[in-house]
Formats: structure tokens, C-alpha cells, sequence
């Protein structure tokens, strides 16, 4: 087993993690501390080191908000230790491997985690990346900046630094994805053989990341879990970035709730005390540093990047759970709702009233999952172009236990994905654990190879999963039976998709 292994910076030694054939290496940096001077900076190159450094442990995570104070489902869920380590210094990575020696060249994984670019950490117990290992995928984890001090842009900052003015978290992001490029041969991993993926959040960097053009050659396939959103009623489209102008302005009014009026003095803040300023001014304008549209990085729309075919055009998997992040046309009574259906879909308006699911609901007027949306509609549109790349839907629709009758929510896929259920406390039973298998397989069977079809990790085939086109419909539903191969039918979502394609060419 590669108990040790040279990178660019030094040896570093992992440990064995709970089954001995798989190693795992904690803490490693990829980066200079993004602290002092070089706070609200590109990540710079790491210095290197002597000896052999133990990386047993998960490094501090980004400053944010406390995790596991409160009683939200994430709380109770995952973010469930107030005392974990957390530092400006964060910039570390993590790697699980099976491999023998430096020599085998196994296909990586890439993962960065969600928590809307205000929350998470690579330390979370469902992203433990053994299961996945013990199929032959090389994983890792990269931590990146959050916030205000991930993605702050102000106008001190444009002028002093041109060439990288915002963006920091998501350059960690490219940077730990070029540190794996460099390094992961050491750990037996194929620098040719790259996916990157991400939830949420993480599948929006995933987006923005596919989006850039100096990233061409460094990976060569895309998972994206609940990131790619599209509402046929212009209300949810997450994820789009900011313009730098706007993003500036809310620089300057984060300034101001500091008491700073220059860069020089922001940079001399308490990490800490940034974070609650921020926060409290977050939470009481219910406005947030993200992605922005800085022109280098970021130029525009990740999912216009899509539709369009300027992204990195790799295969890709995507979906959704059944229940997250649910649109609705909000009216007060049938006759409020057919005026803004007429304002929504012109002369179409009858037919989309006419449809059994736009109906009224306590919540509102007409379901639909943007991100499901989202997805078919960025996969139609690659299917339309020429040489166009495979293309894997899925949706998640188990049933989730517990006595808050939580449904599929946002999130709890990825317990499966990465099958790691046995940490969750939810009650969950045998055919949970099966259905988490399969799920690990499929997707580690893309990761190998572009295609989750095959079998699983005892060798059974498992049921086919084609590409999902405008022609097939085909999409792949994890059910409270398992995969289940599906074909889209219903004429209300292909009514919705054809009104999100109309409106994006115009």
C-alpha cells in the first residue's frame, strides 16, 4: 500500500484508513495560507517542507458560521461539531487510495462541497471517500475560502490586482484541481483520468469550472449533484454570478460595516470578526458574496456555457433529489394565477392551465424542479451540437426515514452516493444499504470511464443507463426499490423544458 508518498512540496505519510487496503492522507496543503498580505489574494504556490509530514488529520476548515449550533435538518444531519478546527489558514486537500504503488494510474476523483460558497468543509462525514476508494477511483477532497474572505470583490481590489480581482474560493478550487494534476501520479492515480464533481454549491464550482477556459486539459469528465438550475418562471435561477460592478458595491458596503475605508486595513481584521460582520449584514439583507462575472475567470453564465458549447466539453452525469428546491407561481386565487400564467407563456397560457399539474398547492401554484429543469435543458441543448458528449440524468426519489418526514431532500444523496450511510442516524434499513451500493457503483463506474453502465462492485451487471436526449428522455430513478430505468412522459415537463430552450435562444 502507498503509505508515503513525494510531492511537489515534500514526502507526506498517510494512515490506513478503516479497511488497511486503503489510504488515506489528510491535511495536505496545496497552498500558501491565504493569510496576512496574501488574504483576498489567488492562492500562491506552497512552500516546501523537510522530512516527512504526517497528514493525519483533517486541516481547520474555512472560516464561516459555526456549524452544528441550531436544530435544521443539516445540523441534526452532518454539521454536528461546534468544536471542530477552523482557521483563515485552509488551503489542504485530502486523498483516499487503494493503490500498491505510484505505477497504477487509477482514474480520480475531484470533489468540492456545497453550502451555498457560506458553508462546509471537507471534514464532513458523508464525503468520507473510502467506499469509493475500495472501487479503484483515486479520491479527493479540496477545501477552499468562503464568504467574505472567499468572495469578496471591491473596487481597491480591481485596481491593486487586475489580473485576479475576486474569485479567491474558486481559484483554490482550480488550484487544488492543477495540484492533482502535478501530483496525483505519486498516489497512484491517473493525472489523464480526471472528473471533477460537486454538490450544490460544489456543483455550481463544478459549472464554473467547466466554464473556464484555462482549464481545458485538466480534467475530462463532470459530475454535477443539484447544481444546474433553470425555472420556466424566472424565479430560482441560482447560481448565476454576480457582474463585478455589483459585487464591488456590496465590497464597499462590507467595508463600511467594518469601519475600514482601505484595503491595507481590511487586511489586518480578525478573521473572525469579518466572518460575523459579514454574516450579520448576510442575514439582514439576505444578499451574499458567490461567483462573480470578473471577465478572466468567470465570463458570463456557467449554464449559458452549456446551452451554448463554449464550456469544457466533457461527458457529464447530473440530477436531482425528487423534493429540493421546489418553484411555484405564487397567487392569491385561480384568476391571479391564470393572469400570470398568460404573463409567463403568452399564448400558450391555455394549454399550460390546461395541464393537471398546474393545480394549487399549500405551497403554491404549479410545481417544478428548476434543477431538474436545469439539468434536461443544458443536456438538450449539448445533444444538439455537433460531436455532442454523453450525457447522464438521474433523478433521487427513495424514501428518506426519520420522524421528521423529511422527503428527499436537498442533500441527502449524497449519503448514497458516496455510501456512506452507515454514519447517518437515520433509520435507515438493508435495501437503504443496497441502494447506496448501486448508486456508489454507477457513479464509480463513470468516473472510471465516462459510462456508469457496467457492474457493480460484486460483479452483477447493473441495469442500463443510456444518455438522456431530447429523443429518449431517458433518465435513471433511484427509488425505494432501487434503479430503476425510466423514460420522461409527462407533457407538463416537456412543455416547461421547450419554454426554458425558447427563452434561452431568443
Amino acid at each position: 500500500m502507498i503509505r508515503t508518498a513525494m510531492t511537489e512540496n515534500g514526502a507526506v505519510r498517510g494512515l490506513p484508513a478503516a479497511d488497511p487496503r486503503i489510504t488515506s492522507f489528510k491535511g495536505i496543503p496545496f497552498a500558501q495560507p491565504p493569510v496576512g498580505q496574501d488574504r483576498w489574494r489567488a492562492p500562491q504556490p506552497c512552500d516546501d517542507w523537510e522530512g516527512i509530514r504526517d497528514c493525519f488529520e483533517f486541516a481547520p476548515i474555512s472560516v464561516q458560521d459555526t456549524p452544528g449550533i441550531g436544530y435544521d435538518i443539516y445540523c441534526r444531519e452532518w454539521h454536528v461539531d461546534p468544536g471542530i478546527p477552523m482557521d483563515e489558514d485552509c488551503l489542504y486537500l485530502n486523498i483516499w487510495t487503494n493503490a500498491k504503488d505510484a505505477g497504477e494510474r487509477l482514474p480520480v476523483l475531484v470533489w468540492y462541497f456545497g453550502g451555498a460558497f457560506q458553508w462546509g468543509y471537507t471534514a464532513e462525514m458523508e464525503f468520507d471517500g473510502e467506499r469509493l476508494a475500495r472501487r479503484g477511483i483515486v479520491v479527493v477532497t479540496v477545501n477552499y475560502r468562503l464568504g467574505a474572505l472567499g468572495f469578496l470583490a471591491h473596487p481597491q481590489l480591481s485596481k491593486e490586482q487586475p489580473e485576479a480581482p475576486c474569485n479567491f474560493g474558486a481559484l483554490d478550487q482550480q488550484a487544488g484541481l492543477r495540484w492533482v494534476k502535478r501530483n496525483i501520479a505519486a498516489f497512484g492515480g491517473d493525472p489523464d483520468n480526471i472528473t471533477i464533481a460537486g454538490q450544490s454549491a460544489g456543483g455550481g464550482s463544478v459549472m464554473a469550472q467547466m466554464a473556464c477556459a484555462d482549464n481545458k486539459g485538466y480534467f475530462n469528465k463532470a459530475s454535477v449533484f443539484s447544481g444546474m438550475f433553470r425555472s420556466p418562471y424566472i424565479v430560482n435561477d441560482f447560481f448565476i454570478p454576480f457582474s463585478l460592478k455589483d459585487a464591488e458595491k456590496l465590497g464597499e458596503k462590507l467595508f463600511e460595516e467594518l469601519g475600514v475605508t482601505t484595503l491595507e486595513e481590511a487586511r489586518k481584521l480578525d478573521a473572525q470578526f469579518i466572518r460575523k460582520t459579514y454574516s450579520n449584514m448576510r442575514d439582514r439583507t439576505g444578499v451574499m458574496f458567490a461567483v462573480v462575472n470578473d471577465g478572466l475567470f468567470c465570463k458570463g453564465d456557467p449554464q449559458k456555457a452549456f446551452y451554448n458549447g463554449t464550456r469544457n466539453r466533457v461527458p457529464v452525469f447530473a440530477g436531482n433529489t425528487g423534493d429540493e428546491f421546489l418553484d411555484y407561481i405564487q397567487a392569491d386565487d385561480d384568476a391571479a394565477f391564470a393572469e400570470k400564467a398568460k404573463e409567463f407563456f403568452g399564448d400558450k397560457a391555455q394549454t399550460f392551465l390546461a395541464f393537471p399539474e398546474a393545480k394549487r398547492t399549500p405551497q403554491g401554484y404549479a410545481p417544478v424542479s428548476p434543477c431538474e429543469m436545469g439539468v434536461k435543458s443544458a443536456f438538450r441543448f449539448e445533444n444538439r451540437l455537433p460531436d455532442s458528449k454523453d450525457c447522464y440524468y438521474y433523478r433521487f426519489v427513495p424514501d428518506i426515514p426519520g420522524d421528521d418526514d423529511p422527503g428527499t431532500f436537498h442533500s441527502c444523496d449524497l449519503w448514497f452516493f458516496f455510501e456512506t450511510i452507515a454514519k447517518c442516524t437515520r433509520p435507515y434499513e438493508g435495501r437503504h444499504y443496497d441502494i447506496a451500493r448501486q448508486m456508489c457503483d454507477y457513479w464509480a463506474n463513470f468516473i472510471k470511464t465516462g459510462n456508469p453502465n457496467g457492474t457493480d462492485i460484486n460483479g452483477n451487471v447493473l441495469p442500463k443507463w443510456k444518455t438522456y436526449t431530447e429523443e429518449s428522455g431517458f433518465e435513471m430513478e433511484f427509488t425505494p426499490k432501487g434503479a430503476v430505468p425510466a423514460k420522461e412522459s409527462s407533457e407538463y415537463t416537456e412543455f416547461l423544458l421547450r419554454k426554458i430552450m425558447e427563452r434561452e435562444q431568443s
